[in-house]
């Protein structure tokens, strides 16, 4: 589910960016000008603070709104 900590987590690689206005199909890379390394950083955080494993092949589930909102709910 996509909760508080994820959107909190999101809100530290990004702080300039409006959550609020995402659209949940577009890439978060694309909405809020990340590059790679914020993005490994935003999987990372999602790590450590939901205390799930995220298998790399499970990376792309990650890069859009939805996406992340599916895979989160599924892995809990």
């Amino acid at each position: 589910m996509w909760d508080l900590d994820s959107h909190r987590i999101l809100g530290e690689i990004a702080p300039e960016a409006d959550l609020a206005s995402l659209k949940p199909d577009v890439s978060f890379r694309d909405q809020l000008d990340i590059d790679s390394m914020d993005f490994l950083n935003f999987v990372i955080a999602l790590h450590e603070k939901l205390h799930l494993e995220i298998p790399e092949t499970d990376y792309p589930k990650l890069t859009t709104l939805h996406g992340c909102m599916e895979h989160l709910t599924t892995s809990r």
